[in-house]
């Protein structure tokens, strides 16, 4: 009855996305008090501005985040959605309290290449576990679309802008091997993020124009298991009415559905691509997402 009676006040996905940006703080959390300020290691965005405070005055960084971000905040109060600003916040918060609990962690590393290549590994982890969890840890983004709606660049341009401005003070006020080691903490980060949010089983889309489509279809059904989808098209130069086939499916299955085209229409036109992430039957479910 407690349980039940739990589920009824949080439901469970609010719940699943709370717990979620918890353990995503933890972990930026542990990567920047054991790698990052050791190494004397720079970030880009708020915390980054606070990281640089923090060589400059010894603030601790736990506060001053939360300090930055307060009244970038009440600036988007009025620019964001209200869910994304509420679990900003939320995010913020646990990412200041986790700073101040983890502080007294010793450092992992002295070597500095190490320490920025598993700090932008665990950082992007934990950043990805945030981003999942519909949230964020810091107010840039907020600056970055009242900018966007007063100029003509995009929020990904000022974004970009804001970090290298931070990287440059770093590199004036400090020297210039901490930006550039920023550099490489920020790309490694931003790839591990896209890894987290995306999944690491990539799929291939395939694409077939041909003659036979109903063959082509009815094999890859038979021998893969795959659902297939099969529409019209219209060739542009000649004007032919054609026939496409477009399925979703693993690494693994690629040779086979080559060879199912080649065998029933060795003239086929086949384009493959890259789909990061796949939701739906044969592939991952909705759960978590």
């Amino acid at each position: 009855m407690h349980w039940r009676r739990f589920r009824e006040i949080i439901p469970w996905q609010l719940l699943q996305h709370l717990v979620g940006i918890i353990v995503g703080a933890t972990i930026v959390s542990v990567s920047i008090n054991t790698l990052i300020i050791p190494n004397q290691i720079a970030d880009g965005g708020v915390t980054g501005i606070a990281i640089i405070l923090h060589y400059l005055f010894l603030w601790p960084v736990s506060w001053t985040v939360l300090l930055l971000n307060l009244p970038l905040f009440i600036l988007g109060l009025r620019l964001v959605g209200r869910n994304f600003l509420v679990f900003s916040v939320v995010g913020v918060g646990m990412l200041s309290v986790m700073l101040s609990l983890t502080s007294h962690l010793p450092a992992l590393t002295h070597d500095t290449l190490l320490a920025v290549i598993s700090a932008g590994v665990l950082s992007g982890i934990g950043m990805g576990i945030i981003f999942r969890s519909s949230g964020s840890l810091g107010g840039t983004d907020i600056l970055a679309v009242l900018f966007a709606r007063t100029t003509s660049f995009s929020v990904g341009q000022i974004l970009l802008g804001i970090d290298a401005l931070i990287f440059l003070a770093v590199a004036i006020l400090f020297r210039p091997e901490m930006a550039m080691y920023a550099m490489i903490y920020m790309f490694i980060a931003t790839r591990v993020v896209d890894l987290v949010q995306e999944g690491l089983s990539h799929s291939k889309a395939v694409m077939v124009v041909t003659t036979q489509p109903q063959k082509i279809a009815e094999e890859i059904m038979a021998k893969l298991e795959r659902g297939v989808t099969l529409f019209q098209a219209t060739g542009a130069f000649s004007g032919d009415a054609k026939q496409v086939v477009y399925c979703v499916i693993n690494r693994t299955e690629l040779s086979q559905v080559k060879k199912i085209v080649r065998d029933q229409d060795h003239q086929a036109f086949v384009a493959i691509s890259e789909v990061p992430e796949v939701v739906g039957e044969g592939f991952s479910s909705w759960k978590g997402h």
